[in-house]
């Protein structure tokens, strides 16, 4: 059912927009420690395996926040939520730049994840409900990407403005662009009461249906945080420590090509589509402790890596999506919680195979869980021709 509240195609495409900010904003502060893994660690005497808890942390809370907060504010308007998840991103960012000591960094990681996994269950899937169903497909398309640019401007203008100023200047920037998106949110989407409620009973028969997309989410995802998590200190070793912005940046943009390619190439077949991507990332990932001593194969590698990584969003909510056609949300609040918890665990093993061994050793673990995922997905497709 598609219900538009909104009058004219403009003001639709607004709120749209503004969903996109919210992800955007959500995104980049999800993922910015990545880009500032060493000086936020140097701030407080920590490894890059501890400090790669500052990932694990939101992810992990997201994972089990997605479907918490769906089923708990099930009735509520689906506005307020969003504007008062954007609120509490704001409180976090600020409470970020200002933390004192490792446990309050902590505490606003714990609220990160608070709001990525409410606001992904209940934004992603609001695309219907915004602009006429002719144009949902494409406004789903605009609202997931703003998981590659995050990659594209957040990260890299994050990065660049933590060496320039000081880490704690870019969380206080993304607090401050939190309160510019819940004011987008508020003025542009209208209200917008729930139109089937969400309850586990829902959650558990999308579950049943949704095992095949929740294993392969899972092998992919964790493949890939495991290593991205630390490829700021592989960089280092690389590169000097001005140009990290640079190639995250182009990282970002080839990660934006991906999401194009594979917005158009999933309609034909997810399978294949997403099996491309993780033979993108395993290419990458086992390649760089080879190729990517030199700056030219590193940054090859990286847009090899992007260019995976950008379509993994639009083919694992393909897949939940075509899983659990009849509950919209349900498959959304799935894909949230599987791909948010895997990335927290992703980053854990991570640090641990980090501060065990070395940057290098987690770069060739990821690339072959990547390469797993690729094979995975071809024998599923073969299966389901066979059938």
């Amino acid at each position: 059912m598609t219900v538009v509240t909104t009058s004219t195609p403009t003001v639709r495409w607004f709120g749209v927009i503004a969903v996109t900010l919210g992800i955007f904003t959500i995104t980049t502060t999800e993922i910015l420690p990545i880009g500032l893994l060493t000086p936020i660690g140097a701030t407080f005497s920590l490894t890059p395996g501890r400090t790669g808890w500052l990932m694990t942390m939101p992810g992990l809370v997201a994972g089990v926040a997605a479907p918490v907060i769906t089923v708990a504010t099930a009735r509520l308007d689906r506005r307020l939520m969003l504007c008062a998840l954007m609120m509490l991103l704001a409180v976090a960012g600020l409470l970020a730049a200002a933390a004192p000591v490792y446990w309050v960094e902590l505490l606003a990681r714990f609220l990160v994840g608070l709001t990525v996994g409410g606001f992904w269950s209940i934004g992603a899937g609001l695309a219907a409900r915004l602009v006429p169903e002719r144009w949902t497909a494409r406004a789903t398309a605009v609202i997931f990407s703003a998981v590659p640019f995050g990659s594209v401007l957040g990260v890299p203008a994050g990065t660049v403005l933590g060496e320039l100023a000081g880490w704690r200047t870019s969380f206080a920037v993304l607090g401050v662009l939190s309160l510019v998106a819940l004011t987008a949110l508020y003025l542009t989407v209208p209200p917008l009461p729930p139109l089937q409620v969400t309850r586990l009973v829902v959650l558990l028969n999308a579950l049943r249906r949704s095992k095949g997309a929740i294993v392969v989410t899972c092998m992919l995802v964790t493949a890939h945080f495991a290593t991205y998590t630390y490829v700021t200190p592989f960089l280092r070793e690389v590169v000097r420590p001005e140009l990290i912005g640079v190639f995250l940046l182009v990282y970002g943009a080839a990660g934006l090509v991906g999401n194009l390619i594979a917005s158009t190439a999933v309609a034909r077949s997810v399978h294949l589509t997403f099996a491309g991507c993780a033979a993108c990332i395993a290419t990458a990932t086992l390649l760089l402790p080879v190729l990517g001593r030199s700056t030219t194969g590193a940054l090859a590698l990286l847009i090899v890596w992007g260019i995976g990584y950008g379509g993994v969003p639009v083919c694992s909510m393909n897949m939940f999506a075509k899983a659990a056609p009849a509950s919209r949300e349900a498959a959304t609040v799935l894909f949230t919680g599987s791909f948010q918890a895997v990335l927290s665990t992703g980053a854990l093993l991570g640090g641990l195979v980090v501060d065990g061994w070395s940057v290098s050793t987690v770069m060739v673990a990821g690339g072959v869980c990547a390469a797993l995922t690729a094979g995975v997905l071809l024998w599923s497709r073969a299966q389901e021709a066979g059938t």
